[in-house]
């Protein structure tokens, strides 16, 4: 390849360069279309699984997803504060930091996740016995479990890779392991279920094998399409010592990862406790409630998926200290989460029937429920929208303690208090209520941490990518040499002026 299209793909790739809205429209839409794949997946195999196999064992399945979801959440947490410091490095031109940085989170969280699998496997029974499973549903929710302990390493594997290459600017390539791992799990899941010809029939743990086989063909499958497409972020020769972690790194990966992984675990408690409160309120309105919680988890997607997006384009721009586009960048994800979740809220609320028929059937008696649900709480997720927009940019400088204080002030004493303190006075409705009111609270506290929370502060991130920093010119050989390949990165097909 000669120099000028060299240059040519490194304009086009840049995210401290390229054009504020189109980046980051094309940066969010993979990342949107990798979360829907992931919640089609589990819909499709909760499908398969209560229709092959019945009610006892779709229940017995919600143990390991609950299990399989606090796992991720937290890696979740640890992933996105790698993702930051790549995001940085990147934009700071550093990819030998951003590889260590990457090493680091892979060779600490490898064999963590290797134990948690031999460890989960041998302590699925208690596991059970702590979350209260019933006795008649407890051998097939073992069976899920221990085979679901077993994916582990895969599913966190492939969270904090593709993580860590969103960082880098690269939003396809996890989309497209995505959807092989998806799609692979959605065939294998029936044939292992119910098994065919040579295929042994392995009832509810086939379901479990299933996503197992799907995570680790598509995770070795990326790993090889890295390195064939010699990627940023690889690792060869003498870079594999990055995989033994920096514990400089390590400790800045865990510090602010921690809060990130909180925040999962604050928000999925509080929902179990709204829960309990509207298990209080009959079987129509329980069933209700679950179909506008299926329906609300597509209508966050959105909104999840800027908040990613802006948190990456805004830590490559403070790595290269271009605080003008940070603001710009908060500005467009603000409108785009606006436009986004505001048009999914008005198709929901004028096609609200047809929406609830999906999961309830048309006759049901929980609709009109569902409909008066709606029609009070969704549209408080266009001030969600707005509210995570607010939080990926100032994650990105490394501020994620007060975020975490926000989301619990929101979740509970808002948010709880309203559904508790309101319900003698409007009934039922105060738990709808208590659902835009608190999300527009978190707006509020959002806004005031984005405009007057100091994050603009140098953070201890830049001590840590500072110490790390290549000299002047292996930053500018390595940049010349890997940005280049980043290939798959969101941008438009012209040359960009800098």
């Amino acid at each position: 390849m000669d120099s000028a299209k060299d240059e040519q793909i490194q304009a086009t790739t840049d995210l401290t360069t390229a054009p504020i809205g189109q980046a980051l429209l094309l940066f969010a839409l993979p990342t949107l279309g990798s979360s829907v794949l992931q919640s089609a997946n589990g819909s499709i195999d909760a499908i398969w699984i209560g229709r092959l196999l019945g009610t006892e064992a779709l229940a017995a399945t919600t143990n390991g997803n609950l299990v399989m979801f606090l796992l991720t959440a937290f890696v979740f947490g640890f992933g996105m504060a790698a993702t930051i410091l790549v995001g940085q490095s990147f934009g700071r031109h550093d990819i030998a930091t951003a590889r260590i940085v990457t090493g680091t989170t892979v060779g600490a969280f490898v064999p963590l996740s290797i134990v948690i699998a031999i460890i989960g496997w041998f302590l699925a029974p208690d596991v059970l016995t702590l979350l209260g499973t019933q006795a008649e549903i407890e051998p097939l929710a073992r069976a899920y479990l221990q085979v679901t302990f077993l994916a582990m390493p895969a599913i966190l594997m492939q969270t904090i890779l593709m993580m860590t290459l969103r960082g880098s600017g690269d939003a396809i390539t996890p989309l497209i392991f995505m959807a092989i791992a998806v799609t692979l799990d959605v065939i294998l899941n029936p044939l292992l279920i119910m098994g065919s010809g040579p295929v042994p029939a392995l009832g509810i743990a086939g379901s479990a094998l299933a996503t197992a086989i799907a995570n680790y063909v598509s995770l070795f499958a990326m790993l090889a399409y890295i390195y064939r497409r010699d990627l940023p972020l690889r690792l060869r020769g003498a870079e594999l010592r990055d995989l033994i972690p920096d514990l400089t790194i390590l400790r800045t990966i865990f510090v602010k990862g921690l809060p990130m992984g909180i925040q999962m675990i604050v928000v999925s408690s509080s929902m179990l406790t709204m829960m309990r409160l509207v298990n209080r309120e009959g079987v129509d309105t329980t069933a209700a409630f679950g179909a506008t919680q299926q329906l609300w988890t597509y209508v966050q997607m959105p909104a999840m998926a800027l908040g990613a997006a802006v948190s990456a384009m805004v830590a490559q721009n403070i790595g290269a200290n271009l605080w003008e586009r940070v603001g710009q960048i908060t500005r467009i994800g603000v409108i785009y989460a606006v436009l986004l979740t505001g048009a999914l809220v008005i198709l929901l609320l004028f096609a609200d029937r047809q929406a609830m028929e999906i999961f309830l059937g048309s006759n049901s008696p929980a609709i009109p429920v569902g409909r008066h649900i709606g029609r009070i709480a969704t549209w408080g997720f266009v001030a969600f929208g707005v509210s995570m927009v607010l939080f990926g940019t100032v994650r990105a400088n490394g501020q994620v303690v007060w975020p975490l204080i926000i989301l619990f002030v929101s979740m509970y004493p808002v948010r709880l208090g309203v559904a508790l303190g309101l319900h003698d006075m409007l009934g039922v409705d105060a738990l709808w209520i208590s659902f835009p009111v608190a999300m527009v609270s978190t707006l509020i506290m959002a806004s005031i941490l984005y405009l007057q929370g100091g994050w603009r502060k140098s953070s201890s991130m830049d001590l840590v990518l500072n110490e790390h920093r290549a000299p002047v010119e292996e930053i500018s050989q390595t940049a010349e040499g890997a940005l280049p390949c980043n290939a798959r990165a969101p941008a438009p097909p012209a040359v960009l002026p800098r």
